[in-house]
């Protein structure tokens, strides 16, 4: 059998695995907090620059508006986020962190505390990891979906 099809030397397999990882790790961290995986990352882009456009929101996230919309929708439903119409362009719609938004800011620390704790990595070698993933995302010409649209 020829070694570079089977499934364990796939390097996507390797990467799609390690994002499934992460993501479950989070997903039981976040439960307790009644916030989902994508929520979160969410609300982590809206704690870093708040008041983005929706479709700066998407290409940060890299995700479609079918996926962000219903999103967004339920991060209002529940009080952490708010959308506010730009008065010169009412087409263009920003989303604000709400007061309970930015609140939960601070209850984030824990969570990653907790997943800190359950990572059996150096600093160092979660560093090289991290680098090496946005290096991997550079060469298949990602890096241009998480560039903020100018206004």
């Amino acid at each position: 059998m020829d070694r570079d099809l089977t499934l364990d030397n796939q390097l996507c397999f390797a990467l799609n695995a390690a994002a499934r990882a992460a993501s479950n790790a989070y997903r039981s961290e976040l439960a307790d907090l009644g916030l989902t995986y994508p929520q979160y990352l969410t609300l982590l882009a809206l704690w870093e620059n708040d008041g983005l456009t929706v479709s700066e929101l998407g290409g940060r996230l890299r995700l479609d508006s079918g996926t962000l919309s219903p999103l967004l929708r339920r991060l209002q439903d529940t009080g952490y986020v708010e959308r506010r119409r730009h008065s010169r362009d009412e087409r263009r719609v920003s989303i604000y962190l709400t007061p309970a938004g930015h609140e939960l800011k601070g209850r984030m620390a824990e969570v990653q505390r907790c997943l800190a704790g359950r990572i059996t990595m150096t600093a160092e070698e979660i560093a090289t990891l991290h680098r090496l993933a946005r290096r991997f995302c550079e060469a298949l010409g990602e890096n241009e979906r998480t560039v903020l649209p100018k206004d």
